[in-house]
């Protein structure tokens, strides 16, 4: 991680950065006593730089090399690091040499392009509401949809918690019994969306599957299936995160 950490950054922050510990197991770190900076014991709220020697116990604190993944995820699997019922997670099989997380959530039985990471900023920031980051699904639902009902997802649907925004809905040349493929891109992150707004014009989801992230395909990859990102997948996802992408 280049100029790590930046100007103005708390200790503990720092810590959580290196993959030390979590930003509140670092703060119990510090006050008692096992971190310094540059040979001085530090406190809660100091802030460190590039140019600052962060240690723990005596050992010097190196930046955390950042990963990012994309996951072609299989049905079956939580988007979790952990469960407590103990069904198989979105982490099994990725390296385990930096701790991960889920960039947000795909339900069990949703399949898809999901991203794992552990840059806690990019993350939130891919994840804000403001950043309207476009995520592509592909959708079976249940009967035909009619150009109205086509119509009424792209104009928003009103749902209990509010009026979804504006989507490209766009249905698919792809043939079911008794069903229709819709391609729809949202750029919010309410729970179970799609579902939601599919339900809403009568047409309950039978199979759903996202595939494309912030732009970032599948190509290549099989379900359950992963592969680091280029830098300049990162750097564009970097650009949605502080909102510079246009869309």
């Amino acid at each position: 991680m280049a100029d790590w950490p930046a100007p103005g950054t708390r200790v503990q922050r720092a810590l959580a950065q290196a993959g030390v510990a979590s930003r509140r197991a670092a703060e119990t770190l510090i006050t008692d006593g096992r971190v310094t900076v540059n040979g001085d014991v530090a406190h809660l709220g100091q802030t460190v730089g590039p140019n600052d020697v962060l240690r723990l116990d005596g050992a010097l604190v190196l930046a955390e090399p950042v990963r990012v993944i994309l996951l072609s995820k299989s049905a079956g699997t939580v988007s979790t690091a952990r469960d407590p019922q103990g069904r198989p997670t979105v982490l099994d099989g990725l390296p385990d040499d930096v701790r991960l997380y889920p960039v947000g959530r795909l339900d069990i039985d949703t399949t898809g392009a999901l991203l794992v990471t552990n840059d806690g900023d990019l993350a939130n920031g891919l994840m804000h509401p403001r950043k309207a980051v476009p995520k592509t699904y592909e959708v079976r639902v249940e009967g035909r949809v009619s150009a109205a009902g086509v119509r009424a997802l792209r104009q928003g649907i009103e749902l209990e918690d509010g009026p979804t925004l504006p989507a490209r809905v766009e249905v698919m040349d792809r043939m079911h019994p008794g069903s229709t493929w819709l391609t729809i891109e949202i750029t919010e992150g309410r729970n179970r969306q799609v579902k939601r707004m599919c339900r809403a014009i009568g047409h309950p989801v039978q199979r759903l599957h996202r595939a494309r992230y912030a732009g970032v395909g599948l190509a290549g990859l099989r379900t359950g299936q992963w592969r680091f990102l280029t830098r300049d997948e990162i750097d564009r996802l970097r650009g949605f995160a502080s909102g510079t992408v246009p869309r």
